[in-house]
Order: C-alpha cells, then structure tokens, then sequence
C-alpha cells in the first residue's frame, strides 16, 4: 500500500483551496499551507481541522518533507513558495489537477458555472442530494450552512462542483472547470468578468463553449434560457442542452407565484417549489439546483423537502449581528450584477428600511475602472452607499484603476448619499454618526475589509 503523502497548499486561504485541504487531511494525508490572507471564516474553518497554516510566503515554510506542492490560481512568478517548488523541481499542481486526480476520474460530477449565483445554487443542489441520501461529495467556493465545510468527497459516485471560469494556475491559464470531467453542466448566466485574465466576452465565452463541448452524449447542460450569452455559448454544442428560465421559448419555464420577504414561491414546469431566500434571483438558483437533482435521481418530494431546510451560505446575505436595532448583513456581491441583485434581495426581505452599502473595490475586476459607470448605478439602489478604497492599488495602472472619489461621486449624482471613505475605522465612525434603528448594513466584500464586520458591531450609535 502506497503510503499517505505530504501536501502543502500555497494559498491555502482561498475557499476552495482550503476546503480541499480539509479533504485532503481528512483522507490521511499530512497537509500544510501558507497565506497571506488569513481571516475567518476560512482561518477559523482551516484551524478546527487542525491544519497548521504559516502566515506570509516564504521558502522556508514547504516542509523538507513534502511530497507535492499545490499551488493557488493566486500565486504567480516571483513568489518565494512558487519560485522555490521550481528550484528544488519539486512536484506541483494545480488545485483541479489535485481534484481530477483524487476525486472526480470514473465520478458522475454536476457542475454548476455562471458569473453570478453558482456559490447558491451549488450548495442548494449538494444539499437536495445530501439531503435526499445520495452522499454526494461536493466542492464550493464558500461554506454552505447546512453542509458545514466547502468540500467533503464520497464513496456514492456523486459529485457537486462550483465550477469557476477563473484561470487554473499561473502555469495553466485554462478555465478550472475545464478541469473537471463534467456529465452535467449548469450554467447560470454570462457577463463579462475578471478583467484581469479576459480581455473581452468573448474569450469568457469561448471558455464556456469548451466547457460544453466536453460534456458526453448522455450528460446533459441546463443553461439559463433568457441571458443571450448562454444561448450563443450553447450554439452547436455536442451534448444535450436544455433551456431553463422565465421566458416562454424556454424548455423547463419557472413562474413565480410569491415574493415574501423570508422567501419565494414558484412552479418549474407547473410543479410547485419554495424557497427560503428572498430575491427572485435564488428563485432562478433554485430552479437550476432542482433540474441537476432530477438529473442525478432525487425525486420533487425530497427536493422540497431539501430545499424548505435550506439555510443558505456564509456570506451571501448572512446576517451577522445586531447593535442599538441596526442590522449587519455580510455579502459577497463583487461585480454591478451582482450588487443590484443583492439590493433587490435586501429591499424583499427588509421592507421599508433604510439600506446602507459598504462597498470594497477589492477583485481584480472591481479595481478597474472597466465597471466605473455600472458599479455607481448599482450602488445608487441603495439610501446610503459607502465606497471604500482599494487595497493594494499599485498593483493596477493608473489608467485602468477605478477611481473610488469619482465613484462615489457619480452616485450622489444619481440621487443616493454617497461618501468615498479611504478605511474601515472612517467608514464605521460615519455609519455609527448617521445609522438609526431600523436600518440595515449590508457589507459587501470578497474579503476581511480590515474586520469592518466586529467594527460595526461594536460600534457606539444614537439610540432611538
């Protein structure tokens, strides 16, 4: 028998990463890893699994005793670990490289791409199937509630992958989900994305027609039937595509019946589903997760079984706490879609509040100014929005940077109170002068942004 090998994760930090480190672990391997980055929930997630994380980058910290080095989408030349795996012409691969090797080969693997909602709608579609007792394994890009870790894998055959159109490594600049041997394939919507690997579209979109051309006769691709992009990725695919939307030429049509504040209520194909999420958007979610599920063999019963259980994702509208009557909600939302589909959201499920949005330009895509325009009319949907500065702004040319003064200014033009507010003690200082009990604070973020969250619930506000 072929004994347990040593692993260490260089950039062990990112959602995925840890979380298969955590697998990894859990399979007998000895495993390590390095970041930067390190803040809950992943660093506290990482240490319950009682995986040793080195902070920083060094050469020093692959241990003399590890057999492969995996090496994060984030890592590029010039960072010690990576320089160091090549000089000591160590083993290395990349995190789907490490998936297809342990876990996906001989598998019926579900994977659920799109630019916005696949964190959801992959962790609903795990849960209809865990919940129905088909163990599926499955790896997401955050840490579903009802799941309690981002990846676990399985003896049952099954397999749930949020599959990102994000780079593989710095050594394969393919899409990862190309990576994961798909039967079935959602896809959710396209928009333009990562403006710091796409140049355009269309080069987003040929990645999802490469995506589709590897699924096999007998798989099938549900693709969102009203988003024209889907459409033209899915043209002269191999496989089967089925259109799924609201629109009438699509094959399996939704019709939503409710909108309540704590939910939804809606018909896929005249069959009756709920949702416990607001916001027509995990409607649509939805819909994607219960076509896969009928797909892999769970029956309607207990996929609205599943999905009336469902409690969501940590950081997608989570609510974190409460002070002097004013709510703290966390979001992930990163992208101008992406933001108004979670003011939408917000606005459902909190009636008649003042709606407050801390905004971090923090992705490769939101620091540059690609989106300056679409980023201040999503924000302005919002009574108050906060626009923060951008970390690490060196990193971009002064031309293609966003501009968070002008930003902020263009969503005062638009009608909304706006405040460019360079760090977190500034922005807290300025919500605690002018929050009121009612309001709601939503902070949206793919990142610590300087612990705003702890900030904000301690902080000293007027009452009543």
């Amino acid at each position: 028998m072929t004994p347990k090998k040593h692993i260490h994760f260089t950039g062990i930090c990112g959602t995925a990463m840890g979380a298969v480190a955590a697998a990894m672990k859990r399979r007998g391997f000895t495993v390590t890893g390095s970041d930067n980055g390190i803040y809950p929930p992943m660093s506290d997630f990482l240490a319950a699994e009682g995986i040793d994380i080195a902070g920083g980058f060094h050469e020093s910290n692959i241990p003399a005793s590890a057999d492969t080095v995996v090496i994060g989408n984030a890592i590029s030349r010039g960072n010690p670990e990576a320089e160091a795996v090549l000089d000591r012409r160590l083993l290395y691969q990349s995190l789907p490289e490490v998936l297809k090797e342990h876990f996906l080969r001989g598998k019926r693997n579900l994977v659920v791409t799109g630019t916005h909602g696949k964190t959801t709608t992959a962790s609903m579609l795990a849960w209809i199937l865990s919940s129905a007792g088909l163990d599926p394994g499955f790896l997401i890009g955050g840490l579903p509630k009802n799941l309690g870790c981002g990846a676990a894998f399985t003896e049952s055959g099954l397999n749930v992958l949020e599959g990102d159109e994000y780079d593989t490594a710095f050594f394969d600049k393919r899409p990862k989900f190309l990576h994961y041997l798909p039967e079935c394939v959602v896809i959710n919507n396209i928009e333009f994305d990562h403006a710091d690997i796409y140049g355009s579209l269309d080069e987003i979109l040929l990645g999802f027609r490469r995506l589709l051309n590897i699924v096999p006769r007998a798989g099938l691709a549900f693709i969102n039937g009203d988003d024209p992009n889907c459409i033209e990725a899915a043209l002269d695919a191999p496989a089967p595509v089925t259109t799924v939307g609201f629109g009438e030429n699509c094959a399996i049509r939704i019709r939503t019946t409710t909108l309540r504040a704590d939910g939804g209520e809606f018909t896929l194909d005249g069959a009756p589903f709920a949702v416990p999420m607001a916001g027509e958007c995990n409607i649509r979610n939805a819909a994607m997760a219960i076509c896969a599920a009928r797909f892999a063999g769970a029956d309607d019963p207990a996929i609205r079984a599943a999905l009336a259980t469902f409690e969501g994702v940590a950081r997608r509208q989570e609510l974190k706490g409460e002070v002097n009557g004013i709510k703290v909600i966390d979001d992930f939302a990163h992208h101008p879609t992406a933001i108004r589909l979670a003011v939408q959201s917000l606005r459902q499920a909190h009636p008649g509040a003042r709606l407050w949005v801390l905004f971090e330009p923090r992705s490769n895509t939101t620091r540059r100014a690609i989106f300056q325009e679409p980023l201040a009319e999503a924000l302005a949907l919002a009574d108050f929005a906060v626009v923060a500065g951008i970390p690490d702004p060196h990193k971009i040319p002064t031309d293609d940077r966003l501009d968070p003064a002008r930003l902020s200014a263009d969503i005062a033009k638009l009608g909304t109170t706006a405040w460019h507010l360079e760090d977190p003690d500034a922005i807290v200082a300025n919500v605690a002068r002018d929050a009121r009990p009612g309001d709601v604070v939503a902070v949206l973020s793919n990142g610590g942004f300087g612990g705003i969250h702890r900030k904000l619930l301690t902080m000293q506000t007027p009452i009543g």
